[in-house]
């Protein structure tokens, strides 16, 4: 098949999954979940310059599988750009990491039949984060080679995510991320984060602005009680000068009144 024969393939192809393949619709809570760790995950990324892409219900199509849609999936060293669906034989790639959220309805589907499904297709790591239960699981495949799962130990109240390098820790109903001591921000979080620190400084600058003026006007206080001081100081030594000049003229005439004949 040539080049313009696999792009009309892929092109045919559904871009995304029909309600029958879907779970039914699991509301705000979904929803919020999993546009908290998309966000999280591709603003940190973006830092970083990878070449990779982060999707959201992308529809997935293996090589005699059924396609499917995942929460969230992660795919390194392949171009960023925006797609319509993840075909494994055009990318040349399969997914790297998916994690799935369940908020109601058949939880066999996340926490037992994509287990096997995901182990199966060799997707190296896999996360659940079930919301009606609240609680984070995760699972990895120990080799390349393997096809079934381990689950991923917690230490700490976390789950590392050796692919993508980051901790995920469940903590008041929310899931948050780590890169070792640094917790990562959604990039709103971030710009309030920013918007806290260019107040902070600008109140800090105007603090020292205050305290600059302060001193400078403290400074002229001090410049001009210094100037009126060397002026009296200057205006007395003028007065005695003159004074001592006047009692010299006053012993001069008094000697010469002395020194007359009588």
């Amino acid at each position: 098949m040539g080049p313009e024969e696999r792009e009309e393939v892929v092109e045919s192809l559904p871009g995304e999954v029909t309600d029958r393949e879907m779970s039914p619709p699991e509301g705000d809570r979904h929803q919020e979940a999993r546009h908290r760790v998309l966000d999280i995950l591709r603003g940190h990324f973006d830092l970083r310059k990878r070449s990779m892409y982060i999707g959201s219900e992308l529809p997935v199509y293996y090589p005699g599988e059924r396609r499917f849609a995942p929460d969230l999936l992660v795919v390194f060293d392949v171009e960023s750009h925006s797609r319509e669906k993840w075909l494994v034989s055009y990318e040349g790639k399969g997914l790297d990491w998916v994690m799935e959220v369940h908020s109601g309805g058949d939880r066999k589907k996340d926490a037992v039949y994509n287990v096997r499904r995901y182990a199966r297709l060799g997707v190296p790591e896999y996360f659940i984060y079930d919301r009606a239960r609240e609680q984070l699981l995760g699972y990895r495949l120990k080799t390349r080679g393997a096809r079934t799962y381990s689950r991923i130990p917690e230490k700490r109240g976390r789950l590392t995510s050796k692919v993508l390098g980051i901790d995920f820790e469940l903590r008041d109903d929310q899931v948050f991320l780590w890169t070792g001591p640094t917790l990562l921000l959604e990039p709103m979080e971030m710009v309030e984060q920013l918007k806290a620190r260019v107040a902070k400084a600008s109140q800090r600058a105007d603090e020292e602005l205050r305290m600059r003026r302060e001193e400078a006007r403290r400074r002229r206080n001090s410049e001009r009680r210094l100037a009126s001081e060397a002026e009296r100081l200057s205006s007395e030594t003028r007065r005695r000068q003159k004074a001592e000049q006047k009692l010299a003229a006053l012993k001069a005439e008094l000697q010469k009144l002395r020194s007359r004949p009588h």
